[in-house]
């Protein structure tokens, strides 16, 4: 018997008991369902914490002065001034493994225009000319000030999208005179919208200035809170972020037994703990929703028995008329099979409907890969062949003489 034939007569003996083969695909199509759903849900976490710590900027490592002890009270880090201007050309200068740095300054203050004023809840920071590059900040309207503004301390400044909105309202804000700390700034850019950070800040709640006019004309310091820096690529993060290191220890000329004065943060380092974690909790979801493929399965191993003891004479009736064993099998197990395929698409159809519906409902990200539509057909075949054998079995087993015999 050829395997269509097989398979016209699977689908013909399905076909007479439809609600019983539906209430069977019952249990894939919910069982498959979950798994892509969760899946979906923790895909989709996964994807949107990596989204918010690649758009900090790219490859980054933050390098911040070390904790300042005061009678015996520590500041923590970035409140000593152990970090300077050269360090930072150092870095850029001697380290291989990285493409461009940014010394860094912080400040607070008042930003005042007409009668209108603002505090950036992002702060003032300084910064230079490769902001743009190292931070994936592009400038949407204006410029971005120069390596001469940096060097001369110009007074001009770059503002987030969020102050100009508030401190210009519907004005142009490109050319105007703003008062930073009482002193006179000229707005030249505007940074595009990049929303909020990974710990829920709003980076566009900020104002970029040269970090030298930040140093001499704002804080009157030498040193810098922090260096940013980018590395050539995401794999390299790790190799800078050790050469920084030795050659900090060796600039600030710290022996063997001291600690560093230093924080070197690698944000590779921490996108790769929280896909660790998101793929934990992925696998875990995924694990839960699984058992209900396991109990589906079960329920098509529990009907294809009651079926095989259902049609033992039409299993004898065959087998009397030249049926062989290997055919009575192969049709009971395809009709498993086709049970758990059939169970296994609509259980897609659900999951991908499932995942759309908590996004909009919810506000959850899902994201749902081909991969994982790919493996729960894969899956809902093993099913079919693993639950569908023993049923099949025992069809080819029978004895065609008992089997005629059986009411």
């Amino acid at each position: 018997m050829s395997l269509l034939l097989t398979f016209r007569i699977a689908i013909r003996a399905l076909g007479r008991n439809k609600m019983r083969s539906i209430l069977t695909m019952l249990g894939i199509i919910i069982g498959v369902g979950a798994v892509i759903a969760m899946v979906g849900i923790g895909q989709g976490a996964s994807a949107s914490i990596q989204s918010q710590i690649a758009n900090l900027g790219n490859n980054m490592l933050f390098v911040m002065s070390g904790s300042m002890n005061t009678g015996g009270m520590r500041g923590g880090a970035g409140s000593s001034n152990t970090l300077t201007p050269e360090d930072a050309v150092a870095i850029e200068l001697e380290c291989p493994s990285v493409r461009a740095v940014s010394p860094g300054v912080r400040a607070n203050g008042q930003l005042v225009f007409g009668n209108l004023n603002w505090v950036a809840s992002s702060g003032i920071q300084g910064a230079n000319e490769k902001f743009p590059d190292i931070r994936a900040w592009p400038v949407s309207r204006g410029e971005f000030f120069t390596e001469g503004d940096v060097r001369t301390a110009a007074r001009v400044c770059v503002i987030g999208k969020t102050v100009a909105d508030n401190v210009f309202a519907d004005g142009d804000p490109i050319g105007q005179t703003m008062r930073i700390r009482n002193l006179p700034f000229r707005v030249i850019g505007v940074l595009s919208s990049k929303g909020q950070s990974a710990y829920g800040q709003d980076q566009d709640d900020t104002v970029i200035v040269p970090y030298t006019t930040a140093q001499k004309k704002m804080l009157t310091i030498s040193h810098i809170h922090q260096v940013m820096v980018s590395a050539i690529s995401p794999a390299a993060t790790f190799t800078a972020e050790k050469q920084i290191t030795d050659l900090l220890r060796q600039r600030h000329k710290l022996g063997a037994n001291q600690e560093n004065d230093f924080f070197v943060r690698n944000l590779t380092d921490v996108a790769e703990a929280a896909d660790q974690s998101s793929k934990i909790m992925t696998n875990l979801l995924a694990s839960i929703a699984g058992v209900s493929l396991l109990v589906g399965g079960i329920g098509i191993m529990n009907i294809m028995l009651v079926s095989v003891t259902e049609r033992t004479r039409e299993i004898g009736i065959r087998m009397a008329i030249g049926a062989r064993s290997a055919a009575i099998r192969r049709q009971f197990l395809i009709e498993s099979i086709t049970l758990s395929v059939v169970g296994g698409v609509l259980g897609i159809l659900f999951g991908v409907g499932a995942s759309i519906i908590i996004s909009k409902t919810l506000g959850w990200p899902t994201l749902v890969s081909p991969v994982s539509i790919f493996a729960s057909v894969i899956f809902s075949v093993l099913v079919g062949v693993a639950f569908g054998y023993y049923p099949a079995r025992k069809a080819a087993g029978l004895d065609p003489i008992d089997a005629l015999r059986y009411e």
